[in-house]
């Protein structure tokens, strides 16, 4: 399990900057990596943050908090997700609100990948 925690920046990104005004194919911009989950922030704003996530087969992203809501929706692949003491299966497709302050965690079943996207004002 990964612990969790996103930088909050407005700073220009040169990668980030290449991705405006063109169709993507979010789960096309992060690979998987043996053995760990990877990321990449696309949008990182004091407003808040849209980053995509890999997961290798068993990863995860320990219990944790957020001071706002989060949504994630699943790009690929198949994950558990724990809310506030709840499971749930999510495949492909898939969109959960984490609310803020409430614990809530993730396990990778097969690989997958993840958006997340995070609203702060």
């Amino acid at each position: 399990m990964v612990d969790f925690k996103l930088e909050n920046t407005d700073k220009p990104d040169k990668k980030r900057d290449e991705l405006k005004g063109k169709v993507l194919q979010l789960k096309d911009l992060v690979n998987y990596n043996e053995g760990t989950v990877a990321s990449r922030m696309i949008i990182s704003r004091k407003a808040g943050n849209i980053t995509i996530f890999s997961f290798d087969e068993n990863e995860g992203l320990s219990e944790h908090t957020a001071p706002f809501d989060a949504v994630v929706s699943i790009l690929e692949g198949e994950c558990e997700v724990w809310v506030a003491g709840q499971t749930f299966t999510m495949k492909e497709g898939d969109t959960i609100i984490f609310p803020a302050h409430v614990p809530h965690a993730l396990s990778a079943v097969t690989k997958f990948k993840m958006s997340l996207t995070m609203i702060k004002e």
